[in-house]
């Protein structure tokens, strides 16, 4: 069982940055791809980047040169770096962990990102 707690969002001004942080506890952090999936008002939720314990990333098109991913495997932390954020990055961001050999998925409480002008 993995317990996951984001925090960082809010409101922000489009091309300002935030930086999302989740936070895990409950079992072997490092067994865990680590990801962030975002779901804006009426459509699906979407992966925006995972990794890795090994530090192996992957980004959705929409956000390739904008976000960074990062995690400390001794701190049992995921970080999600959003810089030039516009009005469609507006949407609440979830910290997921999926374990890398049997792939059971957690997920956070999620937190509301909104870029506005």
């Amino acid at each position: 069982q993995v317990q996951l707690v984001e925090s960082g969002g809010g409101l922000v001004q489009p091309g300002e940055s935030l930086r999302l942080s989740c936070a895990a506890s409950g079992s072997i952090f490092r067994l865990y791809v680590m990801g962030w999936y975002r779901q804006a008002p009426g459509k699906q939720r979407e992966l925006v980047a995972d990794i890795g314990s090994g530090g192996s990333t992957y980004y959705a098109d929409s956000v390739k040169g904008r976000f960074t991913i990062s995690r400390d495997n001794a701190k049992n932390a995921v970080y999600l770096q959003m810089n030039s954020l516009n009005p469609e990055d507006t949407a609440v961001y979830y910290c997921n962990a999926r374990h890398s050999i049997d792939r059971r998925s957690y997920w956070g409480q999620g937190t509301q990102v909104t870029v506005s002008a």
